[in-house]
């Protein structure tokens, strides 16, 4: 007789939900308003850059009213209104990136309005009061029902909180006083029995609050890379200008004359107008993938964080594996069938409640499909902290499944009497870190279940994918290093941190970045604090306890600690399309210069004709075709802007190599066909 293993069965990997899409036709109307609006000088302080080109626009707006011989009126008014356009469009894409938000800004404000509080007073009564009115330290009384009106800590009860407002999810979480699971989110609704909760946030520091402002851009601060690239194309703008001055005195010097409108249309065009239009909607729509994936960001520099991660901190539990163990494998008795094993345990499993007992069902439901015998013909018996074990009675016979020892006395065996096989394995399941659960029908031993902490289906791929792209990552568990070992081989992870204490966790964060590398964690519990406010980048769970969220400057209103490799994602992409476009729009004005400055002195210095390669038309055709050409790639690059440049799973050199190649060298031809192009159609239009 031999040992039986049962083959391990495994759901297939579903693909994860994607968000819907926000309908951008149902954006545009109100984007083309806010596009004019934004016309305001006031507000495009905040894009330099096209404050220099709206006071371009004007400036050629007011000179077309003063005839020039060297300039056709209808060129200069061409220019004026393709200058205009620029701004129009530049404004229409900031605008654009912000709607894809505020649709959900308006629902979260909508839920939130006429909120009422059931507040506790001095003497323990409760006080009906608006929940605007509430503070921090304010204690409410929730029932089954009710709304939630604010942020807190339940300090009393236990009930069932749907938070389908917040995080898109219908099923209602278990929240209760003490322990990792206490926080509360303000405009979710009770749908079971009652709370009594302390509020945290005063009105307008909640994460309904932060989340309707990330959403809607009103209080998005600019990231240090975002200020960076500013003074950059400040410094551009200014060099162009000083450029552009100075080229009237030269032509005067060779007795000729520039037209004042044909040096302006020259400033636009040798400034990084493109990076300058689209840069707000790409730290905007940033925002709003975040957003999308239901994750707070108290700040912008966090998110700009997330693409320099080096170091990924993870905890074991719930993020690496699903955190409840679930049965991986059966292993038979010598002379019992792996049917007959199947379904007694099958049997002592069908009445188990616990997250293992219905692992054990769904495993062999795959695995052994079989008649189920309805609920009524069984007899449960439940598990106890004496019998340790648990199982039915069910026509006349004993189905059991507990721990080795507990079922071991139950059928009056020894551990010496288990048949060695069938001991063996035993063995190797307590050594490599799972639990071994015995089954026996009556007094009949059948066999072995395997339990183990499942590793999640991909989560190998994902670290490979994060380890392509140069960031190494670490399980952080309580477990001992031998079991910490055998799971961290099983996911793919770079590193392990056992028996992991908070000062463990903190000394390690510490090291890494002393080493000069950016650290991200996520935690939940207030022992994961210290080490979420030492990280760059921190997340807590929304469900966890306050002291975590208060530390950590990402919430995650969905408490899933793997959407943190999706927020390193997001940082990447960020990132990367700043880099591209800015590439982009910074090797285009490369052509621009063979467009423009030949036509301008060709008439004053006629050896400059070589440099005329793309043999334009005239000098007016060049001028209107660059600025025409200007104006039409924001509009071209309004959707890369929105949705950021992939990121592909390769090191920082090739992704470097790729967007000079891609941007970089496309930022150099693609000018040149499109203004000839351009040209062409003008000349065939006598547009010019």
């Amino acid at each position: 007789m031999m040992n039986m293993p049962l083959p391990v069965i495994k759901p297939a990997a579903s693909k994860a939900a994607e968000p819907p899409k926000t309908a951008l036709t149902a954006l545009w109307r109100p984007a083309l308003v806010q596009a004019f609006v934004k016309l305001d000088p006031r507000q495009l302080k905040r894009a330099p850059v096209m404050l220099v080109v709206e006071l371009t626009a004007i400036l050629t707006t007011l000179l077309c009213l003063v005839p020039d011989p060297a300039v056709p009126t209808l060129v200069a008014a061409q220019i004026a209104l393709w200058l205009w356009f620029t701004v129009l469009f530049a404004n229409f894409a900031e605008a654009l990136a912000e709607g894809r938000g505020k649709a959900r800004a308006d629902s979260l404000k909508a839920g939130s309005e006429g909120l009422s509080a059931r507040r506790r007073k001095g003497d323990g009564a409760f006080q009906i009061v608006a929940a605007t009115s509430l503070r921090q330290g304010d204690v409410v009384r929730v029932e089954a029902g009710e709304m939630i009106p604010g942020d807190g800590e339940v300090i009393e009860g236990i009930a069932a909180v749907n938070e389908a407002a917040i995080t898109g999810e219908s099923a209602p979480v278990i929240r209760e006083s003490g322990g990792d699971r206490s926080a509360v989110t303000g405009n979710t609704r009770l749908v079971s029995d009652w709370l009594l909760v302390r509020i945290t946030a005063n009105p307008g520091e909640s994460t309904l609050d932060r989340m309707i402002a990330l959403v809607e851009g009103a209080k998005r601060q600019k990231t240090p890379n975002e200020i960076a690239l500013d003074i950059l194309l400040i410094g551009l703008t200014l060099i162009f200008l000083i450029v552009v001055v100075t080229l009237q005195p030269f032509a005067h010097f060779a007795n000729g004359s520039l037209p004042l409108v044909f040096l302006v249309a020259l400033l636009v065009t040798l400034i990084p107008t493109t990076i300058g239009g689209l840069l707000s909607a790409i730290g905007i729509a940033g925002m709003d993938r975040l957003v999308r994936l239901n994750v707070i960001a108290k700040s912008g520099r966090a998110v700009e964080a997330a693409g320099d991660v080096h170091v990924l901190l993870l905890d074991k539990t719930g993020t690496i594996t699903f955190g409840n163990r679930r049965c991986s494998a059966l292993y038979a008795t010598p002379g019992v069938t792996a049917s007959e094993l199947a379904e007694g345990a099958l049997l002592a499993s069908l009445a188990d409640d616990t997250a293992e007992g219905k692992s054990i069902v769904e495993y062999l439901r795959e695995l052994h499909p079989q008649t189920e015998p309805p609920a009524a013909a069984l007899t449960a018996v439940p598990f106890t902290a004496e019998t340790r074990l648990s199982g039915v009675d069910y026509q006349g016979r004993a189905y059991r499944k507990g721990a080795v020892d507990s079922l071991l006395s139950f059928i009056g065996l020894t551990r010496s009497e288990v048949p060695a096989a069938l001991s063996r394995e035993i063995d190797k399941i307590a050594q490599s870190g799972g639990t071994p659960l015995l089954v026996c029908v009556d007094r009949r031993l059948l066999g072995a279940i395997h339990l183990k902490d499942v590793v999640k289906p991909g989560i190998r791929e994902r670290f490979a994918e994060l380890r392509k792209l140069g960031i190494r990552t670490v399980m952080v568990t309580g477990d001992n290093p031998l079991t910490a070992a055998a799971i961290a081989a099983e996911a793919g992870v770079d590193d392990v941190l056992a028996e992991a204490t908070p000062e463990k966790k903190l000394a390690r964060i510490r090291q890494e970045q002393n080493d000069g590398r950016l650290v991200a964690m996520c935690g939940d519990g207030a022992n994961d604090a210290p080490a979420l406010a030492q990280a760059d980048v921190g997340m807590a769970m929304n469900d966890g306890t306050q002291a975590a969220r208060e530390a950590a400057n990402m919430v995650d209103l969905d408490s899933d600690p793997t959407k943190l490799l999706d927020v390193v994602q997001i940082g990447k992409e960020l990132l990367v399309t700043r880099g591209a476009l800015t590439t982009f729009s910074i090797a285009n004005d490369v052509a621009k210069y063979f467009a423009i400055l030949p036509a301008l002195f060709a008439a004053i210095y006629p050896q400059l004709g070589v440099l005329n390669v793309m043999h334009l038309s005239s000098p007016q055709s060049a001028i209107l075709s660059a600025i025409v050409f200007n104006a039409l790639i924001i509009v071209v690059l309004i959707p890369l802007a929105l949705r950021g440049v992939r990121v592909q799973a390769a090191s920082a050199a090739h992704l470097l190599r790729r967007n000079l190649l891609i941007y970089g060298v496309g930022g150099l031809l693609v000018p040149f066909a499109g203004i000839k192009l351009i040209d062409m159609l003008l000349t065939a239009l006598h547009l010019v």
